[in-house]
């Protein structure tokens, strides 16, 4: 499978490939952090997500795939300070603001940074009506951070430090995106960076949401807990995997901007799921975001 996915780098077939990539990437990711954002405390939910991928893992990555070249090693410990740092930030933003307020900005302001990042570590260059489509998004973007600031009633008190950890975090979104998808180009098999990202990738939270399970004055059920944890690390696997292997067979900044339909999935998860109130002006704002994200594909 790896041959076949090498041989489509850089053809049409590799194109198509990678869109359908990003889109699935869109669906899963909404459908990730909807998880991480809901019954349980972020922090725990992202511990148990990552203590099962982890595990997961570790046979693949010892076993099934090629052992990575030296050269990879520093790359790796590379992924796991930024992958780190994105989730600490992306944990304490959730639980700040509601997943309809925080999940719109972070990845909307993601591919803003992928695609200058993109330029410059790939040579990548967009080109007027793909710029045109960022604009697009960033209008949506900007627009709904607006919106949220004006009219939201709930968590109010704590909506401006959300909105800019949200922003943080969007950073460490492209940061990350640009960094692996250098990553996955740089090994022979992109099994390889999948299967050791994800088990060294689950190293640092499980410890941290222990040690805060630990002092909660209640303590949730930690069965539930890793079982709600394992479907996590179902859904990130197929998410990264299908955006990682994206950049790998395509352009980096489109499949980031791609992948940020996941805004409209977001919406309806938010309003349905968590029954969060999300009304006509800000699915309108999130549909504003994706139809920047079709404008970049289309222009392409």
């Amino acid at each position: 499978m790896s041959e076949w996915l090498i041989s489509l780098e850089g053809t049409e077939a590799g194109h198509q490939m990678a869109l359908a990539l990003a889109l699935l990437a869109a669906f899963l990711h909404a459908c990730f952090g909807a998880l991480q954002k809901g019954r349980y405390d972020p922090f725990l939910m992202r511990g148990a997500i990552d203590v099962n991928y982890g595990l997961i893992a570790l046979p693949f990555a010892l076993f099934v795939v090629p052992w990575p070249e030296p050269h990879m090693w520093p790359i790796f410990a590379g992924a796991f300070v930024i992958h780190t740092t994105y989730k600490l930030l992306q944990s304490q933003a959730y639980s700040k603001g509601a997943f309809t307020v925080v999940y719109p900005v972070v990845r909307g302001m993601g591919p803003l940074f992928t695609v200058v990042g993109a330029s410059i570590v790939f040579g990548e260059v967009f080109g007027i009506v793909q710029w045109l489509g960022v604009g697009i998004l960033l209008a949506g973007i900007f627009g709904l951070a607006v919106y949220n600031y004006m009219f939201l009633e709930t968590e109010r008190e704590t909506l401006l430090a959300a909105l800019g950890l949200a922003v943080l975090t969007g950073l460490l979104v492209a940061l990350y995106t640009t960094y692996d998808a250098y990553g996955i180009r740089a090994t022979a098999d992109p099994f390889t960076f999948l299967a050791w990202f994800f088990f060294i990738d689950g190293i640092a939270m499980p410890p941290l949401a222990f040690r805060r399970w630990l002092r909660m004055p209640e303590r949730p059920d930690l069965r539930p807990l890793l079982m709600r944890g394992f479907w996590g690390a179902m859904i990130a696997f197929f998410s990264f995997g299908s955006i990682m292997l994206a950049t790998r067979l395509d352009k980096v900044g489109e499949a980031a901007v791609l992948r940020e339909t996941s805004t409209v999935f977001a919406a309806v998860i938010g309003w349905v799921f968590l029954r969060e109130t999300v009304g006509p002006r800000r699915i309108a704002l999130m549909s504003l975001i994706a139809l920047g994200a079709v404008v970049v594909e289309l222009g392409g």
